[in-house]
């Protein structure tokens, strides 16, 4: 997973911080709309010729990874209450 994250640059510069494709000002967040929209991933390389399907997996694997640490964050604060879903 690492190697895929190395794909991932964040920098205040560039739109305004969000974590995005290095060299292609695309977002994780656009990535994920756009699948969760309908759009396979052959049609977003169709229409953004800078990406590749390892950009792919890398905004989906930084999306989990984030969701990893949000987990592990959030059970260890006592400021929320955490349920687990059995």
């Amino acid at each position: 997973m690492n190697e895929l994250l190395s794909y991932i640059l964040i920098d205040p510069e560039i739109r305004s911080g969000k974590p995005c494709i290095k060299g292609a000002r695309i977002t994780i967040g656009d990535i994920l709309q756009w699948l969760v929209s309908g759009m396979s991933v052959q049609e977003i390389l169709d229409d953004f010729p800078l990406l590749k399907e390892e950009h792919i997996r890398a905004a989906l694997a930084f999306a989990a990874n984030r969701e990893a640490c949000t987990k592990e964050e959030l059970m260890k604060s006592e400021e929320y209450e955490v349920l687990e879903i059995v």
